[in-house]
């Protein structure tokens, strides 16, 4: 099958690319108003950039009506309105309930913490809490929104962040800042509803070595 995506529609467009694009790691973005309202939100098109500087980025979808959701009117620079500030915390399995509770469509004063009954912790060099029970919280500075069609129903818009702060449970981490895949148990998303554990992994070398002696 060959497909041009302009002629699809966009739900469909979203389809192929939430089916395609797996697993996906999920961002649990915290951010807070300039009313001071706490604001807890799940983000699969989430991934880092770089690390020098430490950056990551997310991607809020517009609303149904094209307006920008609350995290995106939270975290968009002080410029644009926002507070240019937000905290990336990861997902764990034993939380992910909670988490998908997150994405419920609360109006602005009300916090999806409190929702999901979520506890908040203070963060070290932003205004946003952290999410207490988060094994990493990385606190970010926003650099830049990028969007990809302004005021139009799903459009996309990219949330580059550095990381100017990171809370990592001690049990998770060794001395060398090695992080314990085990440990962190995560949650990826897949197409549609389902999700995907990080509990069955292998092993493999990259280059010349992966052909050679293969995965273990």
């Amino acid at each position: 099958m060959e497909i041009d995506p302009r002629a699809l529609r966009p739900a469909d467009r979203y389809k192929l690319l939430i089916g395609a694009i797996v697993p996906r790691p999920i961002a649990v973005v915290s951010t807070i108003s300039t009313d001071g309202i706490d604001n807890l939100a799940p983000f699969s098109f989430f991934n880092g950039v770089g690390s020098d500087p430490m950056c990551l980025l997310f991607c809020p979808a517009n609303d149904p009506e094209g307006r920008e959701k609350d995290t995106l009117r939270n975290a968009k620079p002080e410029a644009e309105g926002g507070t240019g500030e937000f905290v990336v915390n990861v997902a764990p399995d034993r939380w992910i309930e909670r988490i998908a509770a997150t994405a419920e469509p609360l109006p602005p004063d009300q916090s999806e913490f409190d929702f999901a009954g979520l506890d908040r912790a203070p963060s070290s060099r932003v205004r946003p809490p952290r999410w207490a029970d988060s094994p990493v919280c990385f606190e970010c500075r926003t650099l830049q929104v990028l969007r990809t069609n302004p005021g139009v129903p799903g459009g996309g818009n990219i949330v580059l962040g550095e990381v100017i702060h990171v809370h990592v449970d001690e049990a998770v981490i060794d001395a060398r800042f090695r992080i314990d895949p085990g440990g962190l148990d995560l949650v990826g998303r897949m197409g549609g509803f389902e999700y995907v554990r990080t509990r069955e992994r292998f092993r493999l070398r990259a280059g010349r070595a992966a052909l050679d002696e293969g995965r273990s």
